[in-house]
Parts: C-alpha cells; structure tokens; sequence
C-alpha cells in the first residue's frame, strides 16, 4: 500500500494546532520575515555590522592587534545602542522569532569576540529585550536550532510570482549567518532539508496512530504498509544528512564557523574574578522581577541538530526512551529549546492511550499476524539506527577529528612560547582542555544504543502471545 496523504483522517491529531504544517513540518509555509520594521532597526544595523566587518573569535589562534580593536570597537557602538521596548513586538510572532534571531546573534557576537581572559557582561540594550523577547517565546535566551535552522530561511524564487509556492528541498536559502560563508550556510541548509523531508515521516506517524486506534486485520496490513514507507523516508533522511559533505569543509566548520554558536555550558575559559569557568551576566536583568528566564541551575547550550523536534517525533512514535533514572537525558534536555507548541506536539505524541511498540507486542498473539507488523517495525529502528550511524561519522568528520587538530596545534603553539620565555614545560601546558570528542562519542553511543535496545527480539515477541 501506498501511503496516500490526501486520505481522510480519522482520530488521528491535527498537526497544524501544534503550529506543524502537514506539508512542511516543523518549518513555517512561508518564509520568515527577513528583517525588524523601523523602530527596531538598530538592532538589525548593528547585526549587519558584525557580519560586513567580518569579527572574528576572541579566543581564535593568531588573531591580530587591528581585529582585536575591530571587535572592540563593534561592541562599544553595541553598548550604546538605546534600550528599546517590545511592546509592539509582542503582537506578532513573526516578528518575535526575527527579534530572538537577531538579538541572539549580536549576543553571540558580542561574547564571543571577547578575549578569552574577560568577563562575560552582556550590556543593557541587548539583555533587557533579549531576555522579554526570550520569556514571551518561551525560549531560553541564547541562539537555539530554531533560531539557526527553522525560522532562518528564504525561498530562492521570487516570492511576488510564486506567492503560493512550498518550500521545497532545492528552493531554499539561509537569511543570516554569522560567517556568510557558502559552509555555514551548507550546514544549515542540510538541516532545513532533513526538515522539510521529514514532513512525510509526520504524516505516516499520523495515519500509523489512525491504525493503531481501530486494530483490526485491515488495520494491521495499512499500518504495516506505513512502517515501510517510513523506514524508507528515513533512510532518505540518512543521505539528505550525508549530503552535508558536499557543501561544509569540516576545517571551515569547526574552526570558523561553530565558535560561534557555542552556548555558556561550552565556555571553558575561567573569569578572572571568580576563578571559575565564566558565567554570562546579562547586565540589568535583577531590575526586573519579572525576567525569571535565569535560575541559578540554568542551562544555556548553544545551537545543535538535537534540538530537531523531527528527530525527537521519530523516537517518541518509535518508544525509543533516552530517559535515564535520576536526570533528565541530553535529549529531554534540548527539548526546552524547542518552540512551544513544538514541544507540546511532543508531548501530545507520547501520550497517546496506545503506544506503537506496545501495539505491535500484542498482536503476535492473534492468528491473523504472521509476523509482517514486527519485521516492519524493526526495520524502522535498523534504519534510525544507521541515521545515528551516518551522526557518528558526521561527528568524528566535523568535531572529534577538527578538534584533536586544533588541541595539538594549541599545544605547540603554548610550548613553543613556553620555550621563547624559558617558562617550564608542565607549567606551560597547564590547563589545556580535551578535545572534547569524548562526551560526544558517549552522547551518541547512548543514543544509538537505546535504539537498538527497543528493537523486538524473537523471544521478546513470542513470549507474550
């Protein structure tokens, strides 16, 4: 059977109240607005400044004198920029997520220019309405993968001749980038796709649940028929997330383009004040009772391919569990940086009154099963496991291997001037950090492992018939 998205649904959930577009997913129809209406076009000047002027990282390895005054000087003008309300802003969600785009940019920018022995305060005019765009959003105030990937788009062809025209695949751009470099844009772009793809899986998982709830033999056969068109939308997926390669210089990823959306809990550097890893202070924020966006148990992590609602949707259908005992996952985790009504979306799929394993487990007891839904279902887990397969390689390619590099190119950088000064070895390598690979690896182990884990095994289903 082919999956038909034109047939009717029955009890199935509508995607569109969770702000889900039954023909793009989790990203908007239409592409967002591109830039802030006049009274908030300081921001968008001084995001466009940033990027003409082409900042680099504070922390960046033989960054020069003129660069370093080149940021400095970007942050003064930022500092001075009027404290502006979001009154207006508040009307129109739209023009929200274009505001938390922006402000979190210029946020990155501004911290991440900083020389590495520095403070981290982030001044008044961009904390204050950071922090009242974050709260209304229901976001945390730092750049999120909605803020890189789902609200950051534009449609290639004219929007006047094409109003009506989906988003597709080839059609798309990226709106802002830190770098404008053709790889940052690549690696976003291979997000957006994966999304927009994605959408097919949305709508097999809807009519699978129409299935579950009515359980008859008819009903088993068309949610078989599904399980295999949803495994093979994700091998797709597989390659749309393999493509990557052929746009992102892994090189130009790690060293020029992800430093800037590292998050606080990726900040190493210690503050020269406390002598602990540094925190970011947003300047201003005890003024205002009501910007509770910051408990002292806060997590601020940057932009990553985890906070997809996508990949999340997949595992919740599929009962793979992340959960562990006594904290919540990392994957439970980036769910709060996650839109709200994605999130929500989430929820309402995990709390459906029967679950697809838990379907699938009881038919093995009923003549007319000949094993067909529990080979199907399997399949579907071989091939979200090889999509976390094909993750690992991406990550090794774009972080682990990146990472050893620079860590030994530091290395040698610190002993050779420890050798110039006559500074002793051991003292001169002190507190160079990992590579930070390792976490990673055990990151996506975990998950690819709690995969297989939920796949059936033939005991497993022949014992409860």
């Amino acid at each position: 059977m082919v999956f038909d998205p034109l047939q009717p649904k029955r009890n199935s959930f509508e995607l569109e109240a969770f702000d889900v577009d039954s023909r793009t997913g989790f990203m908007p129809l239409r592409p967002p607005v591109r830039r802030l209406p006049a009274p908030w076009a300081v921001w968008e000047k001084i995001l466009d400044d940033a990027r003409r002027d082409h900042l680099q990282p504070g922390d960046r390895l033989g960054l020069k004198l003129t660069e370093m005054e080149d940021s400095e000087r970007w942050r003064a003008a930022v500092r001075e920029i009027p404290l502006l309300p979001i009154d207006n802003l508040v009307k129109v969600s739209e023009l929200l997520r274009r505001a938390h785009l922006v402000l979190t940019f210029i946020m990155h920018f501004y911290i991440h220019t900083l020389p590495p022995d520095s403070s981290v305060l982030i001044p008044r005019p961009i904390s204050i309405p950071l922090l009242q765009v974050a709260k209304v959003l229901d976001l945390p105030p730092v750049v999120t993968f909605s803020d890189t990937v789902l609200y950051n788009w534009n449609s290639n062809s004219d929007a006047a001749v094409n109003p009506n025209e989906i988003p597709s695949l080839d059609n798309i751009q990226c709106q802002t980038l830190f770098t404008d470099t053709p790889d940052e844009s690549a690696f976003y772009l291979c997000s957006a796709r994966i999304e927009l793809h994605g959408v097919q899986a949305l709508n097999l998982m809807r009519s699978s649940i129409d299935e579950i709830s009515i359980g008859d033999s008819l009903a088993i056969n068309r949610l078989t028929s599904y399980l295999t068109s949803l495994c093979t939308v994700i091998n797709e997926l597989n390659s749309l997330l393999l493509d990557v390669r052929k746009g992102c210089d892994p090189e130009i990823y790690y060293n020029v383009v992800r430093p800037w959306f590292r998050g606080e809990d990726s900040d190493t550097y210690l503050d020269p004040g406390s002598g602990k890893n540094r925190r970011w202070v947003f300047e201003g924020a005890g003024d205002y009772a009501d910007l509770n966006m910051l408990p002292p148990d806060r997590e601020l992590s940057g932009a990553s391919a985890g906070q997809s609602s996508l990949i999340h949707a997949l595992d919740v259908f599929l009962g793979v569990n992340h959960e562990k005992p006594n904290a919540p996952s990392f994957m439970k985790r980036m769910q709060r940086y996650m839109p709200r009504q994605h999130r929500r979306f989430l929820d309402h799929l995990g709390k459906n009154p029967r679950s697809l394993r838990e379907f699938v487990l009881t038919t093995s007891s009923r003549d007319h099963d000949d094993g067909a839904l529990k080979e199907a279902y399997n399949k579907v887990l071989v091939s979200l496991k090889e999509f976390r397969d094909s993750h690992m390689v991406i990550a090794a390619l774009y972080i682990i291997g990146p990472a050893r590099r620079a860590a030994e190119a530091f290395a040698s950088s610190v002993l050779m001037a420890a050798a110039e000064t006559e500074t002793p070895m051991n003292d001169a390598v002190t507190g160079i950090t990992g590579t930070g690979g390792t976490d990673l690896v055990r990151f996506l182990k975990g998950v690819r492992h709690q995969t297989i884990r939920t796949m059936f095994s033939d005991e497993e289903y022949a014992g409860s018939s």
